[in-house]
């Protein structure tokens, strides 16, 4: 952003809590029923909640710029802190 001050383009670093997608089936190699227990209990995002906040944040006026978008699901407030249910 400091690079493109004197110039109209606008940078928006997006910051997402805990999204759901097929990268923890990546992450833990194939294993399903370990990428699963991620996102148990929680709500997680979904990657169209994120793409959501990238089209409004680009979508707001030319003179407008969002240098920081913080995303989180209700039960999540931090890396490290979030509510899951109780199993059922």
């Amino acid at each position: 952003m400091r690079e493109l001050v004197d110039t109209p383009i606008r940078v928006t670093e997006v910051q997402p809590g805990m999204v759901e997608t097929e990268f923890s089936i990546v992450r833990f190699r194939g294993d399903k029923s370990a990428a699963d227990k991620v996102y148990e209990g929680l709500d997680p995002l979904t990657p169209e909640d994120i793409a959501e906040e990238i089209v409004w944040a680009a979508s707001r006026p030319p003179h407008v710029n969002i240098a920081e978008l913080f995303v989180l699901p209700t039960n999540q407030a931090s890396a490290t802190l979030n509510y899951r249910r109780p199993k059922e």
